[in-house]
């Protein structure tokens, strides 16, 4: 559980927790892919060495297409075309489906883009909101900068284990020593152009008791522990979470992690995966380290998009 002072940060410490963050991003004014840039093609060629089963794993959960509490505008599939199934169907048919859906939200996983937050009117690497994105979608930041897919070294960080819990309560902050301390439990290491994933236990915690109102209370990452991340230079950010807690420990600030990692930081943020199946292949693995491949859609002038991200051990 994060320590009484780490809970709370007044509009001046987290000022300057954004400013000191900022002075890390080594990039150059220009840049507008963020911590992508971390991977580079030798961190890539050297992350297929995490290959030793051959095993995949989807890290995302079914599209939901269900009202719920979490979830009030669920995703619409229609059937467009039905074949013919009578005994007497005869030649060529097909049958086709439509799927419309939010790209964000707090069901389905999603990536962010670095046009997805702004905060006082400006986006990743001083970018003006009102410049960036448009009615007609983003002109700049978009998820346009993943369109080669994201693959590099997957690590899994599963807080509920080190904690020895089903999962952390809503509200409760994943802190820099949680993740240590998961570290030192896994035996590994968050490095340079890493694909960080934290477990909070969100996804377990909502099959067995239900959905709930998670815009009030959910567990999430303390903004603080950014610092951590800044320091591996890791180049994504994933959570069977929102990422952020709530209630936020930054007053006046709802989403104080999603404001440090993509407006500041640029790092792409992946919300609401899943990690059970994950753990699981993990643990008999006795490694939390993997191949990951994520493959954003090519949408043009997207903030955003549905994801599925592998993990291949």
């Amino acid at each position: 559980m994060a320590r009484a002072a780490e809970r709370e940060l007044t509009a001046a410490s987290f000022a300057a927790l954004a400013g000191q963050l900022r002075s890390r991003v080594p990039w150059g004014p220009r840049d507008r892919r963020g911590a992508l840039n971390y991977i580079t093609p030798q961190r890539v060629a050297a992350a297929a060495g995490e290959v030793r089963q051959g095993r995949t794993v989807s890290m995302a959960v079914p599209v939901a297409e269900a009202a719920s509490a979490d979830n009030p505008e669920p995703a619409v599939h229609e059937m467009r075309t039905i074949p013919d199934g009578s005994d007497g169907a005869q030649g060529l048919a097909f049958a086709t489906d439509r799927l419309a859906m939010n790209i964000h939200g707090d069901a389905s996983s999603h990536i962010d883009a670095l046009c997805h937050v702004s905060y006082d009117g400006m986006m990743y690497n001083g970018v003006r909101a009102g410049e960036a994105v448009m009615a007609s979608g983003a002109a700049q930041l978009s998820i346009a900068a993943a369109k080669d897919g994201i693959v590099g070294r997957g690590v899994l960080l599963d807080i509920p284990r080190v904690r020895n819990v089903a999962w952390l309560q809503p509200g409760e902050h994943v802190t820099a020593d949680d993740l240590a301390a998961a570290e030192a439990a896994e035996q590994v290491r968050l490095g340079p152009g890493d694909l960080a994933f934290v477990r909070v236990g969100h996804r377990r915690r909502r099959h067995e008791l239900g959905p709930w109102d998670v815009a009030q209370a959910r567990a999430g990452l303390h903004p603080l522990a950014l610092e951590f991340l800044a320091d591996r230079q890791v180049a994504v950010l994933g959570s069977d979470s929102n990422n952020d807690t709530a209630p936020s420990a930054v007053p006046g600030v709802d989403f104080p992690v999603h404001v440090l990692a993509i407006a500041v930081l640029g790092l792409h943020l992946l919300d609401y995966l899943q990690f059970g199946e994950l753990g699981e292949a993990c643990e008999r693995a006795g490694r939390w380290s993997f191949l990951c491949v994520i493959a954003p859609l090519r949408l043009v002038g997207g903030t955003g998009c549905p994801v599925n991200p592998i993990a291949i051990l």
